[in-house]
């Protein structure tokens, strides 16, 4: 039975049936609903990694898993366009999500990030589960735009052209859903941070990934860069550079596994060892040296 998209929501069961008997890749876009700025629709970081699994899946043969819609958004409160999950109940549904998926036969299960704050908690949810996945089970989780080369990424998404419903962002939507933007409402603005003294990245981690509230202080309208010349032109080039880096990347990770295999599985040989364990004779006891036997009663 052909198949007539990509989503596994708009297939019937014979067909995923029938994808499974040749593939195992599916993709699984991860995003939040936040605000992104007056202009950009709240389900910017769920559109984006959906479009990009799109893209992949046709050339990839994959799949494309239904998205996770809520993300760890906690550092957006104080504005109210938000909806957003506590980090365990995130890795809990990533554990879930990656369990189930393996359970009925997907091997490669990639969870394609667009959010950046679920990145850490998408493959700790990877590693928890591992133990208890199928025999040549892979899942990770990668931020789309973390596949760019420097100066790609520069372009896209950077502190030099901002990290939030920036050009890149908004561009991106632009150029799959043009109806949910508008530009008439977009504003530049930028947060004021002190001079470094030290690389800049890790000072910026340290305020908004562990602060509740952070971009509702740090920023009055959500928008961190300028998006006021964003177009659907320039969402097509960045889609066009995306598609290709998360090939790359896949494709990179396959062989890493391929390749970085010298004990072959670590399950294999754990069972192994228990069961020379469990197979081996029983040790024999040792007989006491001389000096720790007790000593006979001398009879006088």
């Amino acid at each position: 039975m052909p198949r007539k998209s990509v989503f596994m929501s708009e297939l019937t069961m014979p067909q995923v049936d029938e994808y499974l008997q040749s593939g195992d890749l599916v993709l699984v876009p991860t995003g939040s609903t936040e605000q992104h700025g007056p202009h950009s629709p709240l389900s910017t970081d769920v559109i984006i990694p959906t479009e990009v699994c799109r893209r992949v899946a046709l050339r990839a043969n994959a799949l494309v898993a239904p998205p996770v819609n809520y993300g760890i958004s906690a550092g957006h409160r104080g504005f109210k366009a938000l909806a957003y999950l506590s980090v365990p109940t995130f890795m809990s549904i990533i554990e879930d999500l990656t369990f189930s998926l393996a359970e009925v036969g997907f091997r490669r299960i990639v969870f394609i990030n667009g959010h950046y704050t679920n990145y850490f908690p998408v493959n700790m949810a990877c590693m928890n589960v591992s133990t208890r996945l199928p025999e040549g089970t892979h899942a990770w989780g990668v931020s789309y735009w973390e596949t760019l080369p420097p100066e790609r990424l520069e372009e896209y998404l950077s502190m030099k052209t901002g990290l939030h419903a920036n050009i890149g962002e908004t561009s991106a939507v632009m150029a799959v859903r043009p109806e949910l933007v508008d530009l008439s409402q977009a504003v530049a603005e930028w947060p004021d941070f002190p001079d470094f003294h030290s690389p800049s990245f890790p000072t910026v981690l340290a305020y908004f990934e562990t602060n509740p509230g952070s971009v509702w202080r740090a920023l009055r309208s959500g928008v961190w860069g300028d998006p006021r010349t964003s177009s659907a032109e320039l969402g097509k080039k960045f889609y066009g550079w995306i598609e290709e880096g998360v090939l790359r990347h896949i494709r990179d990770v396959d062989e890493t596994y391929r390749r970085l295999n010298v004990r072959g599985s670590t399950r294999r040989v754990r069972r192994s060892a228990d069961a020379a364990r469990a197979t081996a004779p029983p040790a024999r006891k040792r007989r006491p040296a001389a000096a720790d036997r007790p000593r006979r009663p001398r009879v006088r």
